[in-house]
């Protein structure tokens, strides 16, 4: 069991280095969590606004509960940054991390812990905790510990880092006049009330009732808006931007008539979606849906798919079969990249429409089909009847009710409802627990272009949820490695605390890059040491994969490492 009677912190340059400020984007990050500056006075007023709204004890618990859920966080963060550290100094970073945010400066006291064991004791003294300064500053000592924030992010950084649940308080609190703060943490079964910290992250009663009266109102709102939709999210689609409610009410308004429906758009916007959807807004939502992709049938086969073929018609017709149309009677037909069609197969497909009836290939009797026919195209068909390969004639038997489906790009506010969706669809199906994505992955989909739109998104998030770890972010490299190809952030935290300046955009000779690290404060021997970290990392600590990505022997790379554990060890 690490123990130690007079514990020290180790150096915190690895997560310092970690704080980059982008004042172009007007952004500040710590790796891919994205940070805010504020006003500490800020916190003071929330906390009396809670009081005042909801009452000290749910107050406390909430801000409690706010601050469990930060040290989470921040938890994981140190585990990404210190994966081969010793026991005692990964988890020193929650302490380091606090320091570093600025809530309160920490002087460890006693730190005792076994993962294998799960046993822990904790104990720290805390000056200058922000709560406390506050509350002093505002309102005068108080009779109360103060500092619920703190208390609950120490809760949550140890209680992630542990495994099981333990909970912080402070024996003693500055608000109250003691000279400082003390707080001392074990598991919930060793504490008198083992369920004090359940009751704290469970949600507040009034909370659940303001959600469940939300969710009443979000389901009437929806009724009345889309009366008789279908529950299943997948069908309906998912999107609250202009573009997207544009193309649903002309999607609703076409279910309502039984006229051709073309769908416009590119790629991967979701035209099958919306082509199911229509069906089942219709009349005709218990008869069949099929789906037709045109462009994968060869040419001298789609009559014979579409429109039937009777046995003895060609070469390999040894039974008569039905066709698509056929097999839509009474439903609905959807063809995709219907600009694919040959020149037969179109003037097959206009006097269907025209007349309703159709022959079998190869054979002579009139069928009578009465189907819903919905097209779709990445093209532009009138583009395609200027040039030759589509009837001007099946074009406007096609064009009467066009419906644009908007590219992702241009419905960016949707990004956020699609990333949910398919995020509790891959956790499900794939039985992870991934908690979402990062600040800065999430940062990173609403900037992308999308050449892909909804179908290249999905596929990101599933690649995500299958290479992130369980309770853990989705980061930008999971997601996809063309996402962290962003300009770096252009301000950092050089060794004195203060920012330095460095700009890797737009390097366009050979020394840029060199001349920003000299420019940001550079430390030769801490770079080498970052560069040998992120080596190892990458390599899973094999020594041979990681000394082959930095040009090294085995050797070479196992006497660098030495020399910084031996400089670690020294720091300690």
């Amino acid at each position: 069991m690490p123990t130690s009677k007079e514990p020290r912190f180790p150096a915190s340059k690895d997560l310092v280095s970690q704080i980059r400020f982008d004042t172009r984007a007007g952004k500040v990050w710590m790796q891919e969590q994205r940070m805010l500056l504020v006003h500490s006075s800020m916190f003071h007023s929330l906390r009396r606004e809670l009081i005042s709204t909801i009452g000290m004890e749910r107050a406390r618990v909430l801000l409690t509960r706010l601050g469990f859920h930060s040290g989470w966080r921040d938890a994981e963060l140190a585990r990404k940054l210190r994966p081969d550290l010793s026991t005692a100094n990964a988890f020193a970073a929650g302490p380091q991390l606090a320091m570093i945010k600025g809530m309160v400066n920490v002087e460890p006291v006693r730190m005792d812990f076994d993962l294998d064991q799960g046993s822990f004791y904790g104990e720290f003294l805390w000056d200058g905790a922000f709560e406390s300064e506050l509350q002093l500053g505002h309102e005068g000592p108080s009779h109360e510990a103060a500092c619920w924030i703190l208390t609950g992010y120490s809760s949550g950084f140890t209680t992630y880092y542990m495994g099981r649940q333990v909970l912080f308080k402070e024996a003693e609190c500055q608000a109250r006049g003691d000279a400082r703060c003390r707080i001392i943490g074990r598991p919930v079964t060793e504490w008198e009330d083992p369920e004090e910290l359940d009751r704290i992250l469970r949600p507040d009663a009034l909370a659940d009732e303001l959600l469940s009266l939300q969710s009443q109102l979000h389901e009437l709102q929806q009724n009345t808006n889309d009366s008789g939709a279908p529950a299943d999210l997948a069908i309906n689609s998912v999107g609250r931007s202009k573009a997207f409610k544009q193309a649903w009410s002309l999607l609703h308004k076409a279910a309502e008539s039984v006229v051709s429906v073309l769908l416009q758009g590119e790629t991967g916007v979701g035209k099958e979606v919306f082509a199911r959807a229509l069906h089942l807004y219709s009349s005709r939502a218990s008869a069949p849906f099929v789906a037709v992709n045109c462009a994968c049938i060869p040419p001298d086969l789609i009559e014979s798919e579409l429109f039937g073929v009777e046995k003895g018609a060609f070469t390999g017709a040894h039974h008569s079969r039905a066709g698509k149309f056929e097999r839509a009677n009474g439903g609905t037909l959807f063809l995709d990249e219907v600009v694919e069609l040959s020149a037969r197969a179109q003037a097959t497909l206009l006097r269907v429409l025209q007349e309703g009836e159709l022959e079998r290939v190869g054979g002579t009797e009139l069928r009578r089909v009465d189907v819903r026919l919905v097209v779709a195209t990445n093209e532009d068909l009138e583009k395609a009847v200027q040039e030759g390969k589509f009837r001007a004639d099946l074009f406007y038997r096609l064009n009467v009710f066009p419906v644009h489906i908007p590219a992702l790009r241009e419905r960016r506010e949707d990004i956020p409802l699609l990333v949910e969706h398919f995020l509790a669809k891959y956790r499900a199906e794939y039985q992870k627990k991934v908690l979402g994505i990062s600040d800065k992955a999430r940062d990173a989909l609403m900037e992308y272009h999308w050449p892909g739109n909804i179908r290249e998104l999905e596929n990101m998030i599933e690649r995500g949820v299958i290479l992130a770890n369980n309770n853990q972010l989705i980061d930008i490299e999971e997601l996809c490695p063309a996402l962290g190809g962003q300009r770096a952030a252009d301000s950092a935290v050089g060794k004195k605390g203060y920012l330095s300046y460095s700009d890797y955009a737009g390097a366009e000779d050979g020394n840029g890059i060199y001349s920003s690290l000299l420019a940001s404060d550079f430390d030769l021997a801490d770079f080498e040491e970052g560069l040998i970290r992120v080596a190892m990392s990458k390599a899973q600590d094999n020594v041979s994969g990681a000394a082959r990505m930095l040009g090294l022997t085995r050797a070479q790379l196992a006497y660098r490492l030495e020399k910084i554990e031996a400089s670690r060890t020294n720091e300690e």
